[in-house]
């Protein structure tokens, strides 16, 4: 229900006065004609900003409009770790709607200069009041008084943030849209206490470094990530940067839009911004979305459409324009019979019902009795919940019975109920009150729902989310009310609800310090439901879910197999551009103390290489390239892609695609059709896939509307590769790409190669048909029983008319090696089984062999050393290709 639009005052601070001290540097900016699908067209105009302490990079959007021109002003803000480029799309969009829209690159992002201040205050979010100022002064920008435009923000997680914070700061905001962002960031980062170090360490890592932000921030930081508690000083500076300090004065119009899936800003979040604001008195509308941080569908051109209907509401003054219900959320249901893909459906009522609406209770056995449950020593191994960058779209997937999960025996507490005899659709937190008691006296806790099959072993955790707790004082026993992650799940009957209770998880700091604790429930479990929320949802078939599912399964089984992972080291800002860095990489074995698949392996990959692994089977090529994909961990030594540390689900591997023997496609799909579903299952948007890129550059040309079942082996090979450069990786792993192709298709593929590299970007292939490596490669690596063999151009390797194979009677020792690598003349010598490999570098064959009669070598033959097939059996010394 629509409340009136509150008395705006005429009110600015202070700090806002210096508007003259606003100075366009040099070349006051460039215009730019954008091209459109139709009229009207939409200008550019590209320019940098003076801001005290900062160069602001800027980008203002304007159309053609009928009448006197004026128009109000839209800003939006980009994502953490994006820039201005991000949004640029969604300004064009609404320049062509008669806005004029201004965006920016935060300090510390894209072009813009300065330190990272996590939306403070003082700096931040007067360069957004400072932004408001030059609308002003606009004139095709609508006034309501002189200096104050009518003027509208929005923005997602970062950006959205600052839109909050710019309506609470600076009172000519008029209407806000703020997306799956933060109402609180103590609480995101530190809720309940407990430090989300997984999600805080992805802040720091993805803005740079410890060094791009403030010296006070990187100091909190690091303070907290050592201790593995938040203290006081921590929660007040993040707090004091939160929308929740200036809650009391955000009283415009605003459409909140929140993920489902989302463990980083979950919908928590978003109630505590809903209830604040309509507080105030102004209207407030909440939208659950489907995906998140953690991934899943986000919707863009549906929300985006809201937020044009928004502001043509709220600042155009349109009376009709169809704001959307008070409150709505995606769900699941239907297929579009077209094309298969799974539909997303809304479900609305006229008002936000918040987190506890409609509560029924659902009896659990055994909750009177105590169960006693260990916390390990160093809190390892972790349960695992959500994880960022690796569940990606898994997360959605629990509303169809899939899920990545796993609580370990001896380490967590449940309690269920008996079957559902009815369908039960969870809308909002449960709640569960307990009792806790610790041998230690203080416990940490996870507290999670599960959906639990017939069979009582197949279980789901909804959206991924659990919810941390830490009691204190309870080495006698404390009771806690315990409120549960927010949700829209459905259970279906015959299911049952688990109530779990962990000592660990992997997105969180747990005490490293063993303790046993012990919990029993002292009340049902309370659950919200709200009946108005109805849809019409259809089952899936499982072609539309097993693909990913089974990948995601897939996933789940590599992470919880593999030893505990140790936190990615801080990103090197000198190998930024390096697209790969490989140092002393080892790899044992299993269950072995000496045996190695790979042995201090180094070398390192440049931009626009296409870099050919080789070796024989079982030289440690594929177990390199599991590792290079962060599928399993390393015993010893370092991968670093673009400066970051490989960690199995590292968010860096969002640059890097991979084909490793053959893909699974569907059928009775198009090959468009199979990529934009595997595209969707990633859980990243539709526009970051550049599918028509990589289909180009594939060049399957007309068969892509035709059914996959009709392809040659050659065609599902390309198909293949176009998968894995879905968004166009900077680094691209081809593992045997070759396989099964006659000599045409082989050429093709070839070719696919080189055009991908050709752009700047790196392939890294491992094959067994040497002539082909040596027609497509720039570079080579040559492995064998696990070591570098060598590795450079492959000129280099297969001598290019300048290296000679000096066949000897017996071994040359190692020290006569050195000498003839430092003779005059010399580029190199390798020692080989059969004799020395050796690249001249101006020196004549004849001096060379001078100079090795009188070095006493004992000389058998002499050749030169053209072809890579040589080259590659003479350095492994007889190995099986």
């Amino acid at each position: 229900m629509e409340t009136r639009t509150p008395h705006r005052s005429r009110w600015r601070p202070r700090w806002l006065a210096g508007v003259a001290a606003l100075a366009v540097l040099a070349g006051a900016g460039t215009w730019t004609a954008v091209a459109s699908d139709g009229p009207p067209a939409v200008r550019q105009q590209d320019q940098v900003l003076d801001m005290p302490g900062a160069r602001i990079d800027t980008s203002y959007f304007t159309s053609d409009t009928s009448g006197d021109g004026r128009r109000p002003a839209v800003l939006i803000g980009h994502g953490f770790g994006g820039s201005k480029d991000d949004v640029r799309a969604q300004a064009e969009k609404l320049a062509r709607d008669g806005y004029a829209v201004l965006t920016w690159s935060a300090r510390g992002f894209g072009k813009s200069t300065g330190e990272i201040g996590l939306n403070d205050p003082a700096h931040e979010v007067k360069d957004v009041s400072r932004l408001i100022d030059w609308l002003a002064k606009r004139p095709e920008v609508r006034l309501d008084s002189k200096g104050d435009p009518r003027v509208g923000v929005t923005g997602a997680s970062y950006g959205g943030a600052v839109s909050l914070l710019a309506a609470g700061y600076d009172r000519r905001v008029d209407a806000i849209a703020p997306l799956i962002t933060y109402w609180n960031l103590a609480d995101a980062l530190f809720p309940e206490g407990v430090f989300k170090k997984l999600w805080a360490g992805i802040f720091f890592s993805t803005g740079g470094g410890c060094t791009t932000f403030e010296k006070q921030l990187c100091e909190m930081y690091q303070r907290v990530a050592v201790s593995g508690t938040p203290d006081a000083a921590a929660r007040e500076l993040l707090e004091q940067r939160s929308p929740s300090a200036v809650g009391d004065r955000i009283d415009v119009p605003a459409l909140i839009m929140q993920g489902q899936t989302d463990s980083l800003f979950p919908l928590g979040q978003a109630d505590a911004m809903a209830k604040a604001i309509s507080a105030n008195g102004a209207p407030v509308d909440v939208d659950w979305m489907a995906g998140g941080h953690d991934g899943g569908d986000l919707e863009t051109d549906r929300l985006e459409g809201r937020i044009s209907s928004w502001f043509d509401r709220y600042l155009k003054d349109d009376k009709g324009a169809d704001t959307g219900p008070a409150f709505r959320v995606s769900r699941t249901g239907g297929i579009d019979s077209t094309d298969g893909e799974a539909q997303l459906r809304g479900a609305s009522s006229d008002r936000y019902p918040g987190l506890e609406s409609g509560t029924t209770t659902v009896p659990l056995s055994g909750g009177s009795r105590p169960q006693t449950f260990a916390n390990p020593a160093g809190a390892s191994p972790p349960a695992v919940s959500a994880v960022p960058g690796l569940t990606g779209g898994v997360s959605q997937l629990s509303t169809l019975g899939v899920g990545l999960s796993r609580d370990f025996p001896g380490q967590f507490a449940g309690f269920d109920s008996r079957p559902l005899d009815h369908s039960l659709r969870i809308t909002g937190s449960p709640t569960v009150r307990a009792t806790v008691s610790s041998s230690s006296g203080d416990a940490v806790l996870f507290a999670k729902v599960y959906d639990v099959g017939p069979d009582g072993r197949q279980q789901v955790l909804p959206s991924q989310l659990v919810a941390p707790v830490r009691v204190t004082d309870a080495k006698q026993g404390k009771t806690v009310e315990l409120t549960l992650p927010a949700i829209d799940h459905q259970v279906v009957p015959g299911h049952r609800l688990r109530v779990v209770l962990s000592a660990t998880d992997l997105g969180y700091a747990s005490p490293v310090t063993p303790a046993v604790y012990r919990v029993s429930l002292d009340s049902p479990l309370t659950v919200p439901t709200v009946p108005a929320l109805t849809t019409g949802s259809a089952a899936l078939p499982w072609w539309i879910w097993g693909l990913p599912a089974a990948g995601a399964l897939i996933a789940a089984a590599l992470l919880l197999t593999a030893r505990r992972r140790t936190s990615a080291p801080a990103p090197d800002p000198a190998l930024a551009e390096v697209p790969l860095q490989i140092t002393g990489l080892t790899k044992r074995y299993a269950k072995s103390a000496d045996r190695y698949a790979v042995k201090d392996l180094s070398f390192r990959v440049d931009k626009g290489q296409v870099l050919g692994l080789l070796g024989p089977n079982g030289a440690g090529k594929t177990t390199t390239l599991r590792m290079l994909m962060g599928l399993i961990s390393p015993d010893a030594g370092e991968i670093r892609v673009f400066g970051h540390a490989i960690r199995p689900g590292a968010p860096v591997l969002s640059r890097v695609g991979s084909f490793v023997e053959g893909a699974g496609f569907l059928p009775h799909l198009s090959g468009r059709a199979n990529l934009e579903l595997y595209w969707q299952a990633t859980g990243r948007p539709a526009e970051d896939s550049h599918i028509d890129e990589a289909l180009e550059i594939a060049g399957l040309g007309d068969a892509l509307a035709r059914a996959v079942r009709t392809y040659s082996q050659g065609m599902r090979q390309r198909l293949a590769i176009a998968q894995a450069m879905l968004g166009m990786p900077d680094l691209l792993i081809l593992d045997e790409p070759t396989n099964g192709l006659d000599p045409p298709q082989i050429r093709e593929m070839r070719d696919v190669m080189i055009r991908y590299a050709a752009g700047g970007r790196t392939v890294i292939v491992s094959s067994h048909l040497l002539s082909e490596v040596e027609q497509s490669c720039t570079h080579l690596v040559v492995m064998h029983r696990g070591q570098l063999i060598q590795a450079g151009p492959v000129a280099e390797i297969t001598g290019s008319g300048d290296t000679l194979l000096i066949t000897t009677a017996e071994q040359v020792p190692e020290p006569v090696v050195e000498k003839i690598s430092a003779l005059p003349g010399i580029g190199s010598a390798v020692r080989t089984d059969a004799g020395l490999l050796v690249r001249l570098d101006g020196a004549s064959s004849s001096s060379l062999i001078t100079e090795l009669v009188r070095l006493d070598v004992p000389i058998t033959g002499v050749g030169p050393h053209h072809r890579l097939e040589d080259a590659f059996l003479t350095l492994i010394s007889g190995g099986s290709a």
